[in-house]
């Protein structure tokens, strides 16, 4: 994939890029991750070589990052999988750790294993972009869906009162806001459930709301 544009956060305006990565980009895509996951949350969830050379390798239609200024400054990374009705999982099993070595090239589904834009980018809308790339791959390849679980970092605020379904019905309904599911929500993206113990994630509580787009080519 490669697409160019003129992206613009309302004030300034410059070109702007999303492409699948390569091994030249790997530094770039590790220090995104590190700005856009500071402490607390664990560095050694950030993407390290090993495991940018198996998305490569693998799979590089799912292997996307956005680039401005002559640097990287985010990127999205995804799989295929096939999954059935009532399937449990939690991030770490249905991506490998994020090393993706259980992709399986007829999967239905194309599921995200992590989207991040380095933070003083984000007012140009490259996340929307990134997810927008993704759903046209969804549509290349003739997948059923776009699937992955989204952070609730709000949660922990209010964990006392709610259980992580009431939280997301209220993201859902706008009664509330949340920093990742209003994005997802903008982005297109329906809620498909609640995931107990899906991420070592305090804000989240270890829950995600799984997420998905379901391909509008396909008859259902």
């Amino acid at each position: 994939m490669y697409k160019q544009w003129i992206a613009t956060d309302g004030q300034r305006f410059a070109p702007a890029v999303i492409r699948n990565y390569a091994k030249d980009d790997f530094a770039g895509l590790i220090e995104v991750q590190a700005l856009s996951f500071p402490p607390p949350f664990p560095s050694e969830l950030w993407w390290n070589e090993e495991q940018l050379e198996e998305h490569v390798a693998r799979f590089p239609e799912g292997a996307l990052c956005a680039e401005m200024d002559g640097r990287i400054v985010g990127s999205m990374t995804a799989l295929r999988r096939t999954f059935r009705d009532g399937d449990c999982h939690d991030w770490a099993s249905v991506t490998d750790n994020g090393y993706i070595r259980c992709h399986e090239p007829e999967g239905d589904t194309l599921y995200v294993v992590d989207i991040c834009v380095a933070p003083a980018y984000r007012r140009f809308g490259f996340g929307k972009w990134l997810m927008q790339s993704m759903y046209e791959t969804v549509v290349h390849l003739g997948c059923a869906r776009l699937l992955g679980g989204g952070r609730m970092p709000g949660y922990r605020l209010v964990a006392d009162r709610y259980s992580p379904e009431e939280y997301l019905e209220q993201v859902v309904s706008g009664e509330r806001k949340d920093p990742v599911l209003s994005f997802l929500l903008s982005c297109g993206r329906t809620p498909a459930g609640v995931v107990r113990h899906y991420l070592d994630d305090r804000d989240s509580c270890d829950n995600a709301a799984l997420m998905e787009w379901r391909n509008p080519f396909l008859s259902r």
